[in-house]
């Protein structure tokens, strides 16, 4: 069995935690999109002995039915990288917006354009609060049928479809760069229009407003609970994740996770897989005992 391990040059946290946030496809999820019973048990036992348990993740609510009935007391997850605040009590298909961090119009027109012009052959996706839209050249990558098919820019438009939501986040999809390339060349080109990720092995990159990011969003929900950032424990394995993972006062990446999140976590676990969160919160739990 593997054990939870820290960076030997990094000190372990000595401030109790009061929140686990942890990311779910990769880190909490094993590859089957399941929760382990051992998981299920850990997290469980959080929240029984007063840590919240917050989901920060870069699925859009509809997908959170994979982990709707773990979410005991609060109820609450973070979706699409920062960009809404989910009360998940109602069950899939009825859930509640409790906040939303909306990426600006015309923002995402400038950004499409300037991705376009930098990475050519990129096409694009476009998630709402509820609704979905792509491109018709943007692959089947996702478990739904788009509401609409158009380019970005005609979904864009202040009379298109996309203007019935707020806009949370652009997928932007090339079939043939590196992953970590186009995410360099998207940044350097979307500048500030746009806070640009990614969370997928391939080469899709999530755009969302200006400073959103699960770490932003998340500062935010602890800021109304009266937890600081140096009571919170974090767990990820992409670069989604990285903000995030800096933030928090502790920190693990996964077994599995990408070389930037190994560097950049304070601790490191086992793969999710291999149950990697339960062997922490296991071990947090033993430490208060």
């Amino acid at each position: 069995m593997t054990s939870a391990t820290r960076q030997p040059e990094t000190p372990a946290s000595t401030v109790p935690p009061r929140l686990i946030a942890t990311d779910l496809d990769g880190t909490l999820l094993r590859d089957d999109k399941t929760v382990s019973p051992r998981t299920v048990a850990a997290l469980a036992a959080a929240e029984q002995a007063g840590i919240d348990v917050f989901f920060v993740t870069g699925r859009p609510a509809r997908w959170m039915d994979v982990v709707s009935e773990h979410v005991h007391g609060h109820g609450l997850a973070i979706c699409g990288n920062g960009a809404a605040v989910v009360d998940l009590h109602g069950g899939p298909g009825a859930h509640r917006f409790v906040k939303v961090r909306e990426l600006p119009r015309q923002n995402a027109l400038d950004a499409v354009g300037l991705l376009r012009d930098a990475a050519p052959g990129t096409v694009y996706a476009v998630e709402q609060t509820y609704g979905f839209h792509q491109e018709p050249d943007y692959p089947k990558l996702h478990m739904e049928t788009p509401d609409d098919l158009a380019p970005a820019e005609e979904l864009l438009a202040p009379d298109g479809v996309a203007s019935r939501e707020p806009i949370l986040k652009i997928l932007a999809y090339h079939p043939t760069l590196d992953p970590d390339a186009f995410l360099t060349v998207a940044r350097l080109s979307v500048g500030d229009r746009a806070n640009v990720t990614r969370s997928s092995p391939s080469a899709l990159l999530e755009l969302s407003g200006p400073e959103v990011s699960k770490a932003s969003t998340l500062a935010l929900c602890c800021a109304e609970r009266g937890i600081s950032h140096e009571e919170v424990v974090a767990f990820g394995d992409m670069p989604n994740d990285l903000e995030m993972l800096t933030w928090a006062g502790r920190s693990y990446a996964m077994g599995n996770a990408h070389p930037d999140v190994l560097a950049a976590a304070s601790g490191r676990t086992a793969a999710n897989n291999e149950d990697g969160v339960a062997l922490v919160i296991e071990q947090l739990l033993a430490e208060r005992a």
